[in-house]
């Protein structure tokens, strides 16, 4: 008896852990455009203290390029996204490489940094694609 009175009387169900809104690829670019201003500014400026504290900033900043990718991808993507686009395990593990030490927190290169922006459109597109349907 006490199974059936606290047995919900409705079932939800939601492709997101909480109401729609509040995943937005764009925290992922702003920090990835922060990273690749850094790395710009690191290559124009020779003063030891200012190269030092650019590095510490940029790998913060990569890492939270990461964060933001990572909570995507475990906490918006679904299953059915993948049927659709098959493509977003390599994508996001592009992504999360090139903010990772072999892009962002790694290099100073910016040709990584505009690759890391590119897959991150790329993820956006999907994204929108999927918030429409």
């Amino acid at each position: 008896m006490l199974a059936r009175l606290l047995r919900p009387k409705h079932v939800a169900s939601a492709h997101c852990d909480l109401p729609c809104g509040i995943y937005d690829p764009a925290q992922a670019r702003i920090e990835a455009e922060s990273v690749k201003a850094i790395m710009e500014k690191y290559a124009g400026n020779e003063d030891p203290v200012f190269r030092s504290r650019a590095l510490t900033i940029k790998e913060e900043r990569a890492e939270l390029v990461k964060h933001h990718l990572w909570v995507l991808w475990t906490d918006y993507f679904k299953p059915p996204h993948l049927e659709t686009y098959p493509q977003l395990h390599q994508l996001f593990w592009e992504a999360t490489k090139l903010a990772g030490a072999a892009g962002g927190k790694g290099t100073v290169d910016v040709a990584k940094a505009d690759e890391l922006l590119g897959k991150i459109d790329e993820i956006s597109k999907i994204f929108w694609e999927t918030k429409a349907a």
